[in-house]
């Protein structure tokens, strides 16, 4: 290290001074070598290595073990940002802790919280965000990131990353798929759920989306420097996900050159690159070679990630920062293990509960039936981290009834396989378990634990050592896996159905297994292997819905547990098939009430898993995401009454997927999607949850109501706990616009607030909006617009169960008739039919149909002077046409403008033909015929 103390080891200097000079001191090499989300060291300043990215999701995750909470869609369902800010102080704790062991590996750079909007549960990474409506999305996670940064004015406790901004919410062909997001959907939905955490909880990180928006990969995407460094003055750095940058070239094809990715990502905002190291160092230097780059704007990304570092307190002495001190005592402390385990019960949601079947009472039950797959379980997902200890619903209920008989039964088979072709069962050989067709007697083969997941996921467990049955790297089958987890999930396995009652089995990525000629062991892709080698018969020795049923028979009440398992059927880059329950597992609760009708289900899933004939048979059900160390305890506090329930859910559960639209519709305006314009019948709705307590709702009070747009709108709600059981409430604000220019949410969350209410209490709860919150997003005039008008205000348990309704009027704007003799972007349409939105080359966002006759219109135009020419910026690669008629889709043709080929999709040219349009008020419809991308329009007189 070079002698002497620098300025920007001088704590008196102002922050943006001390980096700058730091960065002053850089070689050019050094900037390099600084750009990778692995720091480099730069000992002759006395720079310490540093690495970007601990996931943090709900604890810290691969460190080693670590306080494990629910998963975020768990935490979601408390509906408790003081609970979360709680856990956010706890994740950044033990981050802190880590950091202290080995702060050149453990970075201090958590990449959590998760902020997509859920608009299909049908996403495979359900588990990790926080829901469907930015409201409770905002808050949440504005209250994790405060927990994580700390609260000195100076100093930041460890750094929030906001992610996966934006529009990310498939996991198939997420590398390549772009979402068509039109600008009230991304103004009014999409970008609400990140601003809080920037605007209010000063995230100072973020990670962009492997995804397109518009055509252009979100790393590219103007409203990255646009929108959160412009709009919201984000003063911190962004990084980019695990490969995309290179995806952009390998994937999007949007660039020839990583060079050319390279440069213009990180010009774009982006200030530390998720790649491998050397190959991003030896790509940055092409980029300033071939003029694509400059130091400047090197200097300008390392300006903002070390501007967070010097917050951390790295280049400071240890004795003024308060976090600089965290150590290993509080990993895994008691006041974290107590902190997760009131996460988890206040995350469960009681979804059902007729006749007061729950809760049960430990004094009057004598056997208890535990039954089903979850039930002896404590998964964790891929972001879970390492459990220091999961305690199981099974460990829970029975120490809850310590002294009284609990019986258990999972449900599933326990099976022998033998060789269809040798009739000989499948044991196992060698240290490593592995599978091999080895006994002339049945009997003496391994006896297998059949676990059927639901869909083409089955998993084996080898009972006589407890481990799963997982794919080797040699391609062999070997029972030597302790648990079903990984990137690629081996112990998945597919029992398929064949002739004569037999079964092939097919690996996690589709691999037939066969019996070895050679030694008889288990193999995938044995190529010369006959069709009887590649058959087996399952064999039930013990049949498990027999088993659970004869136990459920025994006992006074049967608890059953149903789910999934976070890493089969839905997970990182594979979305979910369907949303209901597995037909498996619903034959089992089915023939467990038969069996039994005091019967209780607990669903354990990382999602809505839906069951239409469990809401309608089913008296009692209960619901918890993949809770973590904790989960047994919470669930048997909850079913034996010692925590009253007062979660809600975060996401509308839906029948069944016929009542939501195609996976990749984003606009949920016009798909109908979410509890704001979902109107159908959900199975559960939006906010949805029931307590032990009976809490009535009185004299809901409005202070004023009219109102100027600058105004706020106060309320109360008197609540009162009627019953003889203390319990949470959430008290939540719906809104909603009687009249409106356009179609507005059927209501939309506006506040909520949990609150204590002891057996018999009474409590005002009160609100404060701002009326601005009233907005939408007017695209006549790219601004946002509160309408005069009246509005109902809605106070209830859920957006479903409405206790009370009021209203206010709004002395607010009216949006005045369209002009479209001025450049009208396309894409500000007021509806559509078969188009998505694509890129423009030549700036901005173009109108790509899907098919012919695709259409989009503009209503309410006043053309005061006529209109006798149509222009606009148009592009096709094969020719087409634009018809432009007024009053409908087929209403009159004032014109049709004929575009030639073009050779390339995005050669774009303006283009004009005459028309002929009346003067007065009518409704514009430009209609598609042909590949005809348009992104910009004008009439004339």
């Amino acid at each position: 290290m070079e002698t002497g103390t620098f300025p920007f080891q001088q704590m008196e200097l102002q922050l943006n001074e001390r980096v700058q000079d730091l960065l002053s001191r850089l070689t050019l090499d050094e900037k390099v070598s600084l750009m990778p989300q692995y720091q480099a060291a730069i000992e002759r300043l006395g720079i310490g290595g540093y690495k970007h990215g601990t996931e943090g999701a709900h604890g810290i995750s691969w460190l080693g073990a670590a306080t494990s909470f629910p998963q975020p869609g768990g935490l979601a369902c408390t509906w408790n940002p003081e609970l979360l800010q709680k856990i956010g102080e706890a994740i950044g704790d033990e981050a802190r802790a880590f950091y202290r062991k080995n702060p050149a590996v453990n970075g201090l750079t958590l990449w959590a919280p998760t902020v997509d909007m859920e608009r299909d549960p049908r996403w495979g990474r359900t588990e990790e965000a926080y829901g469907e409506d930015p409201k409770l999305t905002g808050r949440l996670s504005t209250s994790l990131v405060k927990g994580i940064q700390g609260d000195h004015p100076k100093y930041l406790k460890a750094v929030a990353t906001l992610k996966h901004f934006l529009g990310n919410n498939n996991e198939i062909d997420r590398g390549v798929a772009s979402s068509s997001i039109d600008p009230r959907n991304m103004r009014e939905y999409y970008l609400e759920a990140f601003k809080p955490a920037f605007k209010e909880g000063g995230a100072q990180s973020m990670m962009t989306a492997y995804n397109s928006v518009n055509g252009v990969p979100v790393i590219l995407h103007p409203a990255v420097m646009e929108i959160v460094k412009g709009e919201w003055e984000m003063d911190g750095f962004i990084v980019s996900d695990a490969g995309d940058l290179f995806g952009i070239v390998k994937d999007h094809k949007y660039y020839e050159s990583f060079a050319r990715s390279m440069a213009e990502s990180i010009k774009n905002g982006i200030d530390s690159v998720t790649e491998e190291t050397e190959e991003t160092i030896k790509v940055i230097y092409q980029a300033l070679h071939e003029g694509l780059l400059t130091v400047e704007d090197l200097d300008r990304a390392l300006f903002n990630t070390f501007r967070v570092r010097f917050r951390l307190g790295e280049f400071d002495p240890e004795e003024g920062n308060p976090y600089a001190a965290i150590d290993d005592s509080v990993i895994l402390s008691t006041e974290h293990s107590k902190l997760s385990l009131e996460a988890a019960k206040q995350s469960i949601v009681l979804l059902k509960n007729d006749n007061a079947a729950l809760p049960l009472s430990t004094k009057k039950l004598s056997k208890v039936a535990v039954i089903g797959p979850l039930a002896d379980e404590a998964f964790r997902d891929w972001y879970s981290g390492t459990l220091a200890y999961g305690v199981t619903p099974l460990q829970g209920v029975t120490k809850k009834l310590a002294g009284k008989q609990v019986v258990f039964e999972s449900g599933d088979d326990r099976i022998i396989l033998t060789s269809a072709a040798s009739g000989k069962a499948v044991g196992m050989t060698g240290e490593e378990g592995r599978l091999a067709v080895l006994h002339d007697v049945p009997e003496r083969g391994e006896l297998f634990r059949h676990t059927a997941w639901g869909w083409t996921a089955h998993t084996l467990e080898a009972t006589s050592r407890g481990q799963y049955v997982t794919l080797s790297d040699a391609g062999t089958l070997t029972a030597s896996a302790d648990e079903i987890y990984g990137w690629y999930v081996k112990e998945s396995l597919n029992l398929v159905p064949e002739d004569g009652g037999a079964v092939s089995l097919r690996t996690w990525n589709d691999k037939l297994i066969s019996v070895s000629a050679e030694d008889g062991t288990l193999q995938a892709g044995e190529q010369d292997a006959s069709a009887e080698d590649r058959t087996f018969h399952k064999n039930i020795v013990v049949n498990g819905v027999e088993a659970a049923v004869q136990a459920a028979q025994a006992a006074e009440v049967a608890v059953v547990f149903v789910g999934n398992h976070p890493l089969l059927n839905g997970k990182e880059e594979i979305d979910r098939p369907d949303i209901v329950l597995p037909e498996e597992q619903e034959r089992l609760v089915k023939a467990v009430y038969e069996a039994n009708p005091n019967t209780v289900v607990v669903i354990v899933g990382s999602y809505p898993i839906s069951s239409t004939w469990i809401d309608d048979n089913i008296p009692a059900v209960l619901y918890t995401s993949h809770s973590g160390q904790e989960l047994g305890n919470a669930v048997a506090d909850v079913l034996f009454g010692d925590y009253s329930p007062s979660g809600r859910l975060n996401m509308t559960w839906y029948r069944s997927v016929d009542q939501l639209p195609d996976l990749m519709d984003y606009d949920i305006i016009k798909g109908k999607r979410t509890y704001m314009y979902f109107d159908g019948e959900p199975l559960y709705p939006f906010g949805h949850g029931l307590t032990y307590a009976q809490v009535a709702y009185r004299n809901l009070s409005l202070a004023e109501g009219d109102l100027q747009p600058d105004g706020m709108i106060n309320l109360s709600v008197e609540v009162e706990n009627t019953s003889t059981v203390d319990s949470d409430e959430v008290v939540q604000l719906y809104i909603r616009a009687l009249s409106s220019r356009v179609k507005r949410p059927l209501k939309q969350l506006k506040g909520f607030q949990k609150i204590h209410l002891a057996a018999g209490q009474s409590r005002t709860v009160a609100f404060t909006l701002p009326v601005a919150e009233l907005a939408f997003w007017d695209v006549t005039r790219e601004l946002y617009c509160v309408e005069t008008g009246e509005y109902e205000i809605m106070i209830g348990r859920s957006s479903g169960d409405i206790q009370l309704t009021g209203r206010v009027h709004v002395q607010g704007d009216t949006v005045p008739p369209r002009n479209l003799y001025s450049t009208v972007k396309a894409e500000n349409y007021d509806d559509y039919d078969k188009v998505y939105l694509d890129e423009c080359k030549a700036g901005g966002a173009s109108i790509h149909p899907a098919a012919d006759g695709a259409w989009i219109a503009f209503k309410d135009v006043d053309f005061g002077q006529g209109a006798a020419e149509f222009q606009g910026l148009v592009s096709s690669a094969t020719g087409g046409s634009l018809e432009i008629r007024t009053g409908g889709p087929a209403g009159k043709l004032a014109g049709k403008l004929e575009i030639p080929a073009g050779g390339v999709i995005q050669d774009w040219k303006s283009q004009s033909v005459l028309v002929g349009i009346d003067a007065g008020k009518t409704d514009v419809y430009l209609i598609f015929g042909g590949e005809v991308l348009l992104s910009r329009f004008h009439f004339s007189a």
